[in-house]
């Protein structure tokens, strides 16, 4: 594969970091695009995409490939997308998008699109619309990544990390007596070395990018065995958690991953075409996730789980 010059539009964080490294490992011209927040691991070029002007620092580049990962803002993908001079454009989407689940594929009904920017209630419908503006410019060739849940380093949500630090210990663990409950967790190296093979590719077309269904019930004890710790699950009823007041999938007292009834988040995505066109998973990546909580520390004030106090209140009431 010949150098590319490849733009990302991000790349500071999280997902976007993990593109850019490993677009840098690679070998190809690495630009991030952002605030300047974060640790870019490449050239960076500090824009404000809030601002109608904010991307003029680029103007005049052509790039060989875009990578976007606007979070929740149609203008800003718009502006980019009709400004950007590039061959391929590639924008991080969400399953998110979805309205109803019917056959877990790309072809299930989408939210109606949202044309707004931060309003977290409108996260779908504004990454229906961002995709929508990106095929009007790039049409096929757009690649479209419709992201699952994705944990691993950078993660700052704990809804995936949570699992790894508290299944290393010891002692009893609460977790939701829903073993049937589908999860789609992927590694964000995994996603990151995709979506760059993609971009390397000219992958063209929309994709779940997502991890493969797994049962939570089968997730967590693999989890205990990746990490080696030495913990009891203690299944607890969903009707007593939701007693307790232990919230669902994210948040302060929470167990996450858990998403209660039905819900578009515990659906069997399709992610059989992602892996086609070169998706794959680490069977390592509980314990990588693991090494990135332990570096930011096991005891630390967490967004999301249960503190070791709020575990034993639900332990003691069942």
């Amino acid at each position: 594969m010949d150098d590319m010059r490849v733009l990302i539009l991000g790349g500071t964080a999280f997902l976007g970091r993990a593109i850019a490294a490993e677009t840098v490992r690679r070998g190809h011209d690495v630009t991030c695009a952002a605030r300047g927040s974060g640790d870019a691991p490449a050239r960076l070029v500090k824009i404000d995409r809030d601002d109608e002007t904010g991307l003029s620092p680029l103007a005049g580049e052509h790039f060989d490939a875009v990578v976007d990962l606007a979070k929740i803002s149609y203008p800003h993908v718009k502006r980019a997308v009709e400004a950007i001079g590039t061959d391929h454009w590639t924008f991080v989407s969400s399953i998110s998008a979805y309205a109803e689940h019917h056959t877990g594929t790309i072809d299930d009904p989408l939210l109606a699109p949202v044309y707004g920017e931060n309003e977290a209630a409108d996260y779908g419908g504004i990454k229906v619309a961002s995709e929508n503006a990106v095929r009007d410019v790039h049409g096929d060739k757009a690649f479209i990544v419709r992201a699952g849940l994705i944990g691993g380093a950078g993660d700052m949500s704990d809804r995936y990390g949570y699992w790894p630090a508290r299944l290393s210990g010891t002692g009893r663990v609460v977790v939701p007596d829903s073993p049937d409950q589908s999860t789609h967790c992927v590694d964000v190296e995994d996603l990151a070395a995709w979506i760059v093979t993609g971009v390397e590719g000219r992958l063209g077309g929309t994709y779940n990018a997502a991890g493969p269904p797994v049962p939570l019930g089968q997730l967590l004890p693999s989890i205990v065995s990746a990490v080696g710790g030495d913990v009891e699950l203690v299944p607890v009823a969903e009707e007593k958690l939701t007693e307790l007041g232990v919230e669902a999938w994210a948040g302060p007292k929470s167990l996450p991953l858990w998403v209660p009834g039905y819900h578009l988040l515990t659906r069997n995505w399709d992610v059989q075409p992602a892996v086609d066109a070169g998706l794959r998973f680490r069977p390592d990546a509980a314990e990588a996730a693991l090494a990135y909580e332990r570096a930011l520390g096991l005891d630390r004030p967490r967004r999301a789980g249960l503190t070791l106090a709020e575990e034993a209140e639900v332990l003691s009431s069942i």
